[in-house]
């Protein structure tokens, strides 16, 4: 739902990067009422719904141009301001709690010199010098739930959430479930309020989404949101049922005075029963808190539950009392978060996996650990030459540094949707780790895996025998984009291919004849009925009427994506004449390779592989035997002058909320415009949603006009 982007927005809704330092009164006014808005929506979704829609880094660096821009413009700042909030209002499923004295979060740092900073801000508040002594504690910050538990004479009487950090949630029953809470404490003052994070192990995470899969229930995101939901649930059995744990670091009201120090504090609450870190440790300096948090990032993945940053803490408490509060944020403690799309995991191993066009595509196998939110067990390495520390042009990457089984390595997302492998700790490195061996054949069919001249990707030469090429071109076959043939996914088809029943895309349309009656029908099959089965034939019956565009992105020619599909359906109309076409048509030459090379958005690559699948004996006979069994629409002629899109090439990128990317591209072919897949000077206009990414950074330094959903939606109404 959300269509800003961090770094701001002009009247109409564009992205906009103008810097606060040129921001007039009138437009910082306008920002800081857009991110009042979003700030708040965004808190309401991470704290009260459980189902953040922005990841960490996106939402800080919110944050942290709402405080630039009323430092710059103090008397604009709102009743409202996100900087003056915690947390969010508590959710009306459960009564509130008024804390007896407020939770409040925490401010943070994003870098060496915040830490640097910190320190130094400390020393001059207490007046204290360089040369002075003052210790810290660094601890990691756990990636959980806060929850407050009251004791009363030794008795827990009362757990509550956070909320706004002024009022919260009285969970008291669900937090007598959880193992790590204990019901009753000896030896402790009178009035006693321990506060923690509850947390979910990111094995029990694991065991949780395996059992949400299995009763066809929604996944949990990240192990955060598993917890926080859990704990939520109106139901306590059902939280009872949830592996919830808890790590206590702090306390708020308390009768009398029980250490002097956090790290005595920590001791006396172990000793009272509660889980604290062992991670704990004292710093000295703030070049000793810098080394812990390096130390602590590259054991993230394998600590067992996830964590997003360190948390340093003045250790003497009656510093912490001298130094006090701001309005959300103690002065004594500061959060050094990680980067949010940045991690370092454990790599176990390496997989070669074979694509519909026959390329081996190496899979890193990874500790789980979350990047961005959600949690990444798998990561992309591109080819052979990435993993041997080459860029695709051949250049250095990495500083030459290879990647191993058994490596320490960095994974980042971005904007990407795919976790990639950033960069490898050689000096973690096992002495017995071996360099990689690429294949050079198949590990599905054994035929030979070669690497043609300028290509970067070793391909599979098995063709149609290869079952992992054939799986996978009827994976893409039945695909949204493509045939979209309800009931027919990717696990069907793998079952329905291992079983000999499809084999080729003609097997779908003769499926019914060969499996809907005798011994063998569909309804007899583990997992399927009468009515399922009757439901699929039909599905499939209705698929036999299928437009141009949508047969020619299903076919799985190489090169030849959605957007391309699309064009060269228009340019040709007909399936007769794109048949005729590609049939007559020669490599590098003649009226047919030039009328081809005219299409908007197609070069030499896209249609030499167009020619090449239509002259390829094998190929061509599967083409012909689907295409008997279709009726093949031709492609509508769009011609609507009036359109404010009418002839332009646009381009839509990241996460589309009010629509879906395929009715957003319908749209936009109906009112003229050509829809591409890709950036390039001759694209128009960019439709950007969050997670933009890459594209979204093209187009500006292109000089494209880019506009978000609500901004397109408008341009479009009405047409």
């Amino acid at each position: 739902m959300y269509a800003h982007h961090y770094w701001g927005l002009t009247v109409n809704g564009s992205l906009n990067t103008i810097s606060i330092d040129d921001l007039t009164v009138a437009q910082a006014n306008q920002e800081l009422a857009r991110l009042a808005d979003i700030l708040g929506e965004a808190n309401l979704d991470y704290h009260t719904a459980d189902a953040p829609k922005y990841d960490d880094a996106t939402y800080d660096a919110l944050k942290r141009r709402n405080v630039a821009i009323e430092l710059r413009f103090p008397d604009l700042k709102r009743d409202d301001s996100p900087t003056d909030l915690v947390g969010a209002a508590p959710s009306d499923g459960f009564q509130k709690v008024t804390h007896s004295r407020r939770m409040l979060s925490l401010g943070n740092a994003f870098s060496e010199g915040d830490v640097f900073e910190f320190d130094a801000r400390i020393r001059k508040f207490l007046g204290l010098s360089d040369n002075d002594g003052l210790d810290y504690t660094a601890e990691p910050k756990i990636d959980g739930l806060s929850l407050s538990l009251r004791y009363e004479d030794g008795e827990l009487v009362q757990a509550a959430t956070r909320g706004d950090g002024e009022v919260g949630e009285n969970v008291t029953l669900n937090a007598r479930t959880i193992g790590d809470i204990p019901h009753r404490i000896e030896n402790a003052p009178s009035i006693f309020e321990v506060r923690g994070e509850v947390y979910m192990s990111t094995q029990d995470f694991a065991a949780l989404n395996n059992r949400q899969f299995d009763a066809d229930a929604k996944p949990f995101a990240n192990p955060r949101n598993a917890a926080a939901g859990s704990l939520r649930q109106l139901d306590s059995a059902i939280t009872k049922s949830r592996p919830l744990r808890f790590f206590a670091y702090a306390w708020g009201e308390v009768s009398s005075s029980f250490a002097p120090t956090q790290t005595g504090a920590m001791a006396q609450l172990k000793k009272l029963g509660f889980q604290v870190n062992v991670l704990t440790k004292i710093c000295k300096t703030p070049l000793d808190l810098v080394e812990h948090y390096k130390t602590i990032e590259e054991r993230r993945a394998t600590l067992g539950y996830d964590i997003d940053g360190v948390v340093y803490k003045v250790d003497n408490l009656e510093l912490q009392k001298r130094l006090g509060f701001r309005s959300t944020t103690p002065r004594w403690a500061i959060a050094h978060k990680f980067p949010a799309e940045l991690a370092w995991t454990r790599l176990n191993d390496i997989e070669i996996q074979v694509g519909r066009t026959g390329a081996l595509s190496p899979v890193a196998r990874l500790t789980p650990v979350t990047v961005g939110g959600v949690v990444v067990s798998n990561a992309t390495l591109h080819n052979e030459g990435y993993i041997a520390g080459r860029a695709g042009d051949g250049e250095i990457i990495r500083e030459g540094r290879d990647i191993r089984v058994g490596d320490l390595v960095q994974v980042y997302r971005a904007g990407d949707v795919i976790p990639k492998i950033k960069d490898v700790d050689i000096s973690k490195r096992d002495a017995n780790a071996a360099p990689f061996s690429f294949p050079e054949a198949c590990p599905e069919c054994g035929s030979s895996a070669v690497r043609d001249d300028g290509d970067v990707v070793r391909r599979c030469t098995g063709g149609l025998i290869c079952p992992a090429q054939a799986t996978e071109r009827l994976k893409h076959f039945v695909g949204r984009a493509a045939f979209d043939i309800d009931g027919l996914g990717a696990k069907q088809v793998e079952q329905f291919y291992s079983d000999g029943w499809i084999s080729t895309p003609a097997d779908i349309f003769t499926l019914k004849y060969r499996f809907g009656t005798g011994l063998q029908q569909l309804e007899n099959r583990e997992g399927w009925g009468k009515k399922s089965a009757e439901k699929l034939f039909s599905a499939i019956e209705d698929k036999r009427l299928i437009s141009l565009r949508r047969l020619l992105f299903a076919l799985g020619i190489r090169h030849v994506g959605d957007a391309s599909a699309g064009l060269i359906a228009g340019h040709y109309s007909s399936w007769a004449a794109l048949e005729l076409a590609l049939t007559s048509a020669c490599i590098g030459q003649g009226p047919q390779w030039d009328a081809l090379l005219s299409i908007d958005g197609v070069g030499a690559v896209m249609a030499t592989s167009l020619i090449t699948a239509f002259h390829n004996e094998a190929e061509r006979e599967s083409i012909d035997r689907l295409v008997a069994h279709l009726n093949v629409q031709d492609a509508v002629q769009i011609e609507n002058t009036d359109s404010p899109v009418a002839g332009k090439v646009v381009v839509f990128t990241g996460t589309m909320d009010r629509m879906s990317r395929a009715e957003a591209k319908a749209r936009a072919e109906a009112l003229g415009a050509k829809v591409s897949g890709s950036i390039s000077a001759k694209t128009d206009l960019l439709i950007a949603g969050p997670g933009a990414g890459s594209k979204a950074t093209k187009a500006i330094s292109l000089g494209i006009e880019t506009i978000d959903e609500d901004a397109w939606l408008v341009l479009i109404d009405g047409l």
